[in-house]
């Protein structure tokens, strides 16, 4: 008899990557079935409908987004090094992606704009949460005197969040890391110039 847990996140894991590679709207419940090994049945047993799959898989790709770039961050010992673990990350995403079909913000955010208002709320928390955690990063560096203390925050946290996406998505349509590693290139350079 298999572990309904097991089966429920073998689910989200496979539909995930579906979703991040094919789209939510095309991603049929066939595709998700046939990725999976299990029926209909056996999904809807688990989600009270593919909206519901949807929601739970995103949730799961952000999981593994924040987990990865927080792992690398907490071990990091100042500042600069600190965005070094985000630069990398993102620079990752060509030669060893942690999901199938590039940055699931960028994609999600793309994809659901204005006709999922569940989906788009989900992204614009995963935003948020990006934005947050790189405010924070630069308050820390300037209470640690690593960063110039007149810098906008705000300003610089916008910057780095549209250039790495950006970046990702020119890269992923260009099928090569020439943007990312020039929108990295620009960033570090930043980062010099407003440290101390």
């Amino acid at each position: 008899m298999r572990n309904p847990e097991a089966t429920k996140e073998l689910i989200i894991l496979k539909s995930a990557d579906l979703f991040n590679t094919q789209g939510y709207k095309a991603t049929s419940l066939s595709d998700i079935t046939k990725a999976t090994g299990f029926t209909k049945g056996a999904i809807y047993r688990h989600f009270e409908n593919k909206e519901d799959l949807e929601q739970q898989a995103l949730h799961s790709l952000a999981k593994r987004m924040f987990q990865e770039i927080s792992t690398s961050i907490k071990v990091a010992k100042d500042f600069q090094d600190k965005m070094e673990a985000i630069f990398i990350f993102f620079d990752s995403y060509m030669e060893t992606p942690l999901y199938k079909g590039g940055c699931p913000l960028l994609n999600v955010a793309i994809e659901s704009d204005d006709t999922n208002p569940i989906l788009r709320q989900q992204a614009f928390s995963m935003l948020s949460r990006l934005r947050t955690s790189l405010e924070t990063l630069f308050s820390n560096a300037i209470k640690n005197n690593q960063v110039q203390s007149s810098i906008n925050i705000d300003y610089y946290t916008t910057l780095f969040i549209a250039t790495l996406e950006g970046g990702i998505m020119m890269s992923k349509l260009e099928r090569n890391k020439t943007a990312i590693t020039h929108a990295i290139t620009h960033l570090r350079h930043l980062i010099k110039e407003i440290s101390v």
